[in-house]
């Protein structure tokens, strides 16, 4: 989306995404990113083991236990969280870069993240929770993928309940029936979120510019 010569400035959000694994926030993510320059993903940084396919600094920043830690006691993430015995977190800097640049970021995280970045800076925030059709389509989905073992697949399923309880705590709930529906539908929640009054900080020169007019 490139910029208007004399469009009001306006202030970047983050536009957070979550979701029990396999409701469709990861493939969400992915497609409004596609056709939309002004919001970038998040890059979290993670103590995981790097799968087949990813690239360290674009999928995520691969760290040993002992970094993590130490981003930590610097205050140098905005949330982070222990999932499946792996830690992940976000790195402060690079957002409130885009932030201030009035670039949006995109995040893919769990509740425990979202309830984080909310008490580090809730004017900055609108969430979304995915949730699935049914059970059933969860299981069926997470099964499909080829990226987990059953056991995975089993332990993500026993954790989904207590993930879709969190539902309350999120400005938006979708429930993903149709991806190109839902896809739509976080896009009009993003063009919405962009035209708040306190996110153009560019309004009241603009204004005062308006009225001045003779």
């Amino acid at each position: 989306m490139a910029k208007i010569e004399g469009q009001i400035e306006r202030r970047g959000l983050m536009l957070v995404l979550s979701s029990p694994s396999g409701a469709g926030k990861t493939t969400i993510s992915r497609m409004l990113l596609e056709d939309d320059d002004n919001i970038s993903l998040s890059v979290s940084v993670t103590t995981r083991p790097m799968r087949p396919g990813e690239v360290d600094g674009v999928d995520y920043f691969f760290i040993d236990p002992d970094e993590f830690g130490l981003m930590l006691n610097r205050q140098e993430l905005l949330e982070h969280a222990k999932v499946f015995n792996h830690y992940y977190g976000t790195p402060k800097g690079a957002v409130e870069e885009a932030l201030s640049g009035g670039k949006d970021v995109l995040f893919d995280i769990d509740w425990q993240g979202e309830q984080q970045l909310k008490q580090a800076a809730l004017t900055d925030l609108a969430s979304v929770f995915i949730l699935p059709p049914s059970t059933e389509e969860l299981a069926r989905r997470l099964q499909n993928r080829a990226s987990d073992p059953p056991d995975v697949v089993a332990a993500r399923m026993a954790k989904a309940p207590d993930e879709i309880s969190h539902w309350p705590e999120y400005d938006y709930i979708i429930v993903n029936y149709d991806i190109d529906d839902s896809v739509a539908k976080v896009r009009a929640i993003l063009a919405a979120e962009r035209l708040k009054r306190e996110r153009q900080v560019g309004l009241t020169a603009f204004v005062k510019r308006l009225r001045e007019w003779r």
